[in-house]
């Protein structure tokens, strides 16, 4: 196996699109291509997370997606799988089913139909934690679940658990002000991942962050932008951050189907994907003028990269 899978959790880990067949069973084949065409491009690992459409999932369609992807990960990078879930019992099954299957790291968001105060939020994840030997990415998703985790929370969580074992997805608005309030009110280092698509990238890594979660569609120029940032190219960051802000902000009209709609177009629009199929119901499906922009912009950002966006 790479030696850096023996490193702690960084890098661009893009987050899985789960592909279907017309009567909507997980297309796996095709799932494996976008797995290669990750790891060719340049990903770091794979995440298994909300655009995966795991709330969309069958419980044991979850369970066969991540073993899935932690097979084809394995030797090659690292495999991060989302657990969260409605109940805590629910939440630590498929967490010791992920460090069985072999993962890398687990990540979990609060329950999304209740509204938890600190101490049960807490408690969730804790109990997450204690039930595996594997680190846990603490996801805040407030975006989804309403309200974002105090940060009493990370550090009760850190005292109890240590640095090693807990990491850190904060999503709560506004961004970068937060990661940063986080950061300072800990004094040990911690490791913190940001996933805004690629819209707030940039800030987040002047601000300490070890590693990104975008969606797979876009990964080319997010190894791309990571590439610049570190070696801090400021006239290659703007001209790629630019040109994937565009894309990401009309994805954002839209909340998660907007991602899910327009990331799938981009995914078939580059021969990865057959479809553009999303698990049903869904409350909002691309208009023929979006369809038009996000081409113009799309190929605009190809441009940057010198290349057509084809799969390879």
């Amino acid at each position: 196996m790479p030696s850096m899978i023996d490193e702690p959790l960084h890098g661009v880990l893009p987050v899985l699109h789960t592909p279907f067949h017309e009567d909507h069973t997980i297309d796996f084949e095709t799932l494996q291509r976008e797995i290669d065409w990750a790891f060719e491009t340049g990903a770091d690992g794979l995440v298994v997370a909300m655009v995966s459409e795991i709330l969309r999932l069958t419980s044991e369609e979850r369970k066969e997606l991540a073993t899935f992807v932690c097979q084809s990960a394995k030797g090659r990078g690292y495999s991060v799988i989302s657990v969260g879930a409605e109940t805590t019992l629910e939440a630590i099954q498929y967490a010791r089913h992920a460090e069985q299957a072999g993962a890398s790291a687990l990540m979990a968001i609060p329950p999304v139909a209740t509204s938890l105060g600190s101490n049960a939020t807490y408690e969730y994840f804790a109990a997450i934690a204690k039930n595996v030997s594997i680190p846990l990415v603490v996801q805040d998703a407030s975006g989804y679940v309403g309200s974002a985790i105090d940060l009493g929370v990370y550090r009760k969580l850190l005292e109890e658990f240590g640095a090693e074992r807990i990491f850190f997805k904060p999503e709560a608005s506004p961004l970068g002000p937060n990661l940063s309030l986080l950061r300072d009110s800990i004094t040990e280092p911690i490791r913190v991942f940001e996933g805004s698509g690629g819209l707030n990238l940039v800030d987040c890594y002047r601000r300490g962050i070890v590693g990104t979660m975008p969606g797979t569609d876009l990964l080319d120029a997010i190894v791309a932008l990571w590439s610049a940032l570190k070696t801090g190219d400021d006239d290659r960051i703007y001209e790629l951050s630019f040109s994937i802000c565009g894309i990401v902000v009309l994805q954002l009209q839209a909340g998660l189907d907007g991602f899910l709609e327009i990331e799938k177009h981009l995914l078939k629009k580059r021969g990865i994907f057959l479809n553009t199929l999303q698990r049903q119901p869904v409350s909002w499906e691309i208009d023929p003028e979006t369809v038009e922009e996000v081409d113009r912009l799309f190929a605009r950002l190809q441009n940057l990269l010198g290349n057509s966006g084809a799969c390879k």
